[in-house]
């Protein structure tokens, strides 16, 4: 069975929410990690992103429960990502913000 989202493609079922130490991002060199922080609200909900200027070159993951020590956080984590700048879709038409990816590096967006 596959899920059907308000964009073209469809997706498997979403994996089980996370735990601690068990997502592995792929980072070094000219590479790096995208997490994407939103609220329980997003679940499910697939983010795009792609590299500035190339609005049409994308890459998506789907918003998780990530079970931390102490607490659960939701968020999208996209890895990896060469260095360079991308834009973050809201959905498929409308750009939310640009980021700055660093290779080596995660870095961090608030959904808001």
């Amino acid at each position: 069975m596959t899920q059907q989202h308000t964009h073209p493609h469809l997706h498997a079922p979403l994996p089980a929410p996370s735990r601690e130490g068990s997502v592995v991002l792929e980072i070094g060199g000219t590479l790096g990690a995208l997490i994407i922080h939103t609220g329980p609200a997003e679940d499910g909900l697939e983010i795009e992103v792609s590299p500035s200027g190339d609005d049409t070159t994308r890459t998506h993951a789907a918003v998780r429960p990530r079970h931390l020590t102490g607490y659960t956080t939701h968020c999208a984590v996209i890895s990896p990502l060469p260095e360079g700048d991308y834009t973050i879709w809201r959905i498929t038409d409308t750009p939310d913000t640009t980021i700055t990816i660093h290779g080596g590096a995660v870095t961090e967006h608030h959904w808001s």
